[in-house]
């Protein structure tokens, strides 16, 4: 991770920033609460931490770069399931009371002291592959589709689709385990609209009408999030003469896609001539971060992202953590759009939505 001093605000959230933004979207607790007693929302979101602890440890223990990987799985299991139980009787303990982003960073915090760096690597890779073999043919689906409206809106189920694929959430991960995950079977079987939170009409008007000079996007995960999602509606807005920043994280979390991984995923994805399926790359940049958890807080980015996010006029949050479980009400000085699908019956409910529903989210800043 950079040092601290080297992180600051992202440019383009509304200032002041103590008073416009708070990285959780869902409020744990209120100043009314009593500070010694766990509320019933963070208990419920410390049983859901809680009942991801099996998955991690079992990724743990297959990690060939650790030694004695099954034991340091089982410390790790113990010692992250203690910080929990903590939590529940002392909510300040930790560094408490728990938000998603604290909850998230002891998780990483424990592995990491233990050794274990990255215990989704070889699910990532494999997923990876798998995905840049498709991209082709996603691609010529989609350049298939005359109609721009019809095309969006097919580029938009595709990163939903692609969402999908997220070992970070309990239910999924037991259901990758069985039988992987399909692409265009997703496509075809994501939630009906209208969707919990959909403004994909208003969106797909200003698509025909406007044009935005650089836009930039926070990626999720690996494999078909970033490769067969996030990856053809990028190269859409590089037809449409946008610049593109991709900000990746900068350490591995879950199976999120990192700096250096997509880095090697576009040169894969690249012609001879370097562009993506006839599309010219020249305008399509990678940025680290910073970051190094599943979810964001904007307050805390590199300065090599700052500065390429200065001139952007589009910024786009994708993903559960990064768009919904943090930064849903984030306002910014551009447009801005959060995209995911809700993983975790704790959002769903929070969203009054249904789980696997989907969050398309446009906010349009009139200069």
């Amino acid at each position: 991770m950079e040092s601290a001093s080297e992180m600051v605000p992202f440019p383009l959230l509304i200032t002041p920033i103590e008073s416009n933004y708070r990285a959780c979207t869902i409020p744990y607790r209120f100043p009314s609460d009593n500070p010694r007693k766990p509320t019933p929302t963070e208990l419920s979101w410390i049983d859901l931490f809680h009942n991801s602890i099996p998955s991690f440890k079992k990724r743990a223990e297959s990690d060939t770069t650790v030694t004695d990987a099954h034991i340091k799985a089982e410390n790790f299991a113990q010692r992250y399931a203690q910080i929990l139980e903590d939590f529940k009787k002392d909510p300040e303990s930790h560094g408490g009371p728990p938000d998603c982003t604290l909850l998230c960073r002891l998780r990483e915090q424990v592995l990491r002291e233990l050794g274990f760096r990255d215990i989704f690597k070889k699910v990532k890779e494999e997923e990876n592959a798998k995905a840049i073999s498709l991209f082709g043919d996603v691609i010529r689906l989609n350049d298939a589709i005359e109609d721009e409206g019809k095309r969006l809106e097919n580029l938009v189920k595709g990163i939903f689709a692609g969402n999908i694929f997220d070992l970070g959430s309990a239910q999924l991960a037991e259901v990758f385990s069985r039988d992987g995950m399909s692409f265009l079977a997703s496509c075809q079987n994501l939630v009906p609209r209208p969707w919990v939170i959909d403004d994909l009409d208003t969106f797909k008007l200003k698509w025909s009408k406007k044009s935005w000079k650089r836009a930039v996007i926070f990626v999720d995960n690996s494999g078909a999030d970033i490769v067969l999602g996030i990856l053809p509606f990028a190269r859409e807005l590089l037809r449409r003469g946008t610049q593109v920043v991709l900000a990746a994280n900068d350490l591995p979390s879950i199976n999120d896609v990192t700096y250096s991984e997509l880095i090697e995923i576009i040169a894969k994805l690249k012609d001879e001539g370097g562009r993506l399926m006839g599309v010219d790359t020249s305008n399509l940049l990678i940025a680290n971060s910073g970051n190094d958890l599943p979810v964001i807080d904007l307050t805390r980015v590199s300065q090599e992202l700052a500065y390429l996010a200065n001139e952007a006029d589009l910024v786009i949050l994708e993903g559960m953590g990064r768009g919904i479980e943090t930064n849903l009400y984030a306002q910014f000085k551009c447009d801005s759009l959060k995209i995911g699908m809700v993983k975790h019956p704790e959002v769903a409910q929070f969203l009054g939505g249904r789980l696997y529903d989907c969050v398309f989210k446009y906010n349009e800043v009139l200069n």
